[in-house]
């Protein structure tokens, strides 16, 4: 968005606040502490709300023309912006939980061919091959090893139809 929209200082704003946000997290892992203080991160939920109520003012949901009946399509702006209000926990998750690490960096250079391979992935159900091979099967399992559950076990009990839910929090 800050490129798309480079008159428009909410987004390089946000990426700021949350640069900032894993500055800070980084320091207190460093520091050996728990969790962050308390009045920080309300600080960090209270600036990044404002970002928000700022973005979506300049970026208004668009409404439907009278005596049209279809849905109106969204700008990618507003649809990120809904987004990121919408799951504003899971987003700064890891200024809550020093556990939770900034980005996903360790998942994808775990197998780092799994990029290479999704449009691939994508085009072979379309042409009738490999039907049900949407997702690349190794991520999930390695957020399932690095959360100390057994493999094998997870396996089995996904094709038993019961999957294992890796912990979200």
């Amino acid at each position: 968005m800050a490129e798309t929209y480079p008159r428009r200082r909410w987004p390089q704003a946000l990426i700021d606040l949350l640069c900032e946000a894993n500055a800070a997290t980084k320091l207190a892992r460093a520091a050996g502490f728990a969790a962050l203080p308390s009045l920080m991160v309300e600080d960090f939920f209270t600036r990044y709300d404002d970002l928000l109520i700022t973005a979506a003012s300049q970026h208004p949901r668009a409404v439907r023309p009278p005596g049209q009946r279809r849905r109106v399509k969204q700008t990618p702006a507003y649809n990120l912006i809904t987004r990121l209000q919408a799951h504003r926990d899971e987003v700064l998750r890891f200024i809550t939980d020093l556990q939770v690490p900034f980005d996903n960096h360790l998942a994808e250079a775990r197998y780092p061919h799994a990029e290479a391979q999704a449009p691939v992935l994508r085009w072979l159900p379309r042409r009738g091959g490999c039907p049900g091979l949407c997702h690349h099967p190794f991520l999930p399992l390695a957020t399932l090893q690095k959360q100390s559950i057994n493999v094998y076990q997870a396996l089995v009990l996904t094709f038993q139809g019961q999957p294992p839910m890796p912990r979200l929090d």
